[in-house]
């Protein structure tokens, strides 16, 4: 991917930052979320699909009381489904400590219905100014407790221009529900490095938007050399498949880092069905193995990252409320590709067609096709939706 000039990437959303770095799931990603909270002096948004109350989400609720008890404006947004376990006591601790909090399940209530619609981004944004997007949730599965070790995931720290413009997102999950401050926003406007150019991306079938399928597309056709991709579903649709079978047919090599070990069993065996057309196409597949792979990235040719929660999938594509940051500069690439080699020789088994061929007994095949189609028929229950009129 050739870098564009700053003025033709200025017009496709990227802007300057002052910082921008990659950060772990566990104790790195806590840690700094807990210092983000501590140091807030106006606003906090968090919005997350998971919100756990475990000991890592006991930890985040506390430090979220505590900003709120000091005259921070807290908003949380839980996902409906996902964040159902948090019960109406854990609930009620953070309204009364003056934290607006509500789940995002209001299908009826607004004039769209669509059945599956889930909010599955992950963002925390501080005052305007500091802010971090991934693929992380709140609880033990994405920490490092003594009872747990945390899942492989990352999210995007940034200090810039990125952050208002998230807050605005944030923000518009919330108005109409929630008073806003009415001058909420603190950018810092020195230090802002031309080359450290990044743009939030949204991806919600419902609004219209596909800004992060896009971005994806995009790669795929102006690729010229590598792709990584590391994916914790990977099950992507029609246009996707095609669009990496041109870019390899130019010869951009295509790496794609996928879960040995996955959360949902079902996921795992429909994308081991998709093997066999990955192996026929020369894009080499990976199997990350220590421990339950979380993370949605993805890298071009040393100068291009995209971070969030977008799973490479129709669900992410037709379903879920989904938020991505692309970062385009070349050392924040290049820290990401020695990151991802590493895992790759490290933690990963490839899967060649020999050894493909050997473990497909007709078994196998027969769970993976059924899981499969399986998956296609929740696709399609998850993304029917009708406007209601007004």
């Amino acid at each position: 991917m050739r870098k564009p000039s700053f003025d033709r990437l200025a017009r496709r959303g990227y802007r300057p930052n002052s910082a921008i770095r990659l950060v772990r799931a566990g104790h790195e990603y806590f840690n700094l979320l807990d210092e983000l909270i501590r140091q807030a002096k106006r606003v906090i948004h968090l919005q997350v699909y998971i919100f756990e109350p475990d000991e890592t989400g006991v930890r985040v609720a506390k430090a979220l009381i505590d900003a709120a008890r000091r005259g921070v404006k807290v908003y949380v947004i839980g996902d409906g489904y996902a964040s159902q376990n948090l019960s109406d006591d854990f609930i009620n601790e953070l309204r009364e400590a003056g934290i607006y909090f509500r789940f995002f399940a209001a299908y009826f209530k607004s004039k769209y219905f669509y059945f599956g619609r889930r909010l599955h981004h992950k963002v925390c944004v501080v005052d305007g100014c500091y802010s971090l997007v991934g693929g992380i949730n709140i609880g033990d599965h994405y920490n490092e407790t003594a009872k747990a070790v945390a899942w492989l995931d990352w999210a995007v720290y940034a200090e810039g221009d990125i952050s208002p413009r998230l807050q605005k997102i944030c923000e518009a999950r919330i108005r109409g529900f929630a008073k806003l401050p009415r001058k909420s926003r603190v950018l810092p406007r020195t230090n802002q490095n031309i080359e450290l150019l990044a743009r939030p991306r949204v991806n919600d079938w419902v609004r219209r938007k596909r800004q992060i399928t896009q971005s994806y597309l995009e790669m795929f056709r102006q690729a010229q050399s590598t792709v990584y991709i590391i994916s914790s579903y990977f099950l992507p649709g029609q246009l996707l498949r095609k669009s990496m079978a041109d870019a390899v047919k130019r010869g951009v090599k295509i790496r794609v880092i996928v879960a040995g070990i996955s959360d949902v069993t079902i996921a795992k065996y429909a994308e081991r069905y998709m093997y066999g057309w990955f192996l026929r196409n020369n894009i080499e597949i990976w199997e990350y193995q220590p421990k339950v792979l979380h993370a949605k990235l993805a890298l071009c040719d040393t100068q291009w990252v995209t971070v969030g929660s977008y799973n490479l999938n129709n669900i992410s594509a037709y379903a879920s409320v989904e938020l991505n940051v692309d970062v385009c500069n070349h050392d924040f690439a290049l820290d990401v590709e020695r990151r991802l080699n590493r895992i790759i020789d490290r933690e990963c088994v490839q899967i060649t067609r020999e050894l493909y061929a050997r473990k497909q007994t007709l078994w196998e095949l027969f769970l993976q096709r059924s899981a499969y189609d399986i998956f296609r028929v929740i696709l399609f229950l998850f993304t029917f939706y009708f406007k209601q009129r007004d």
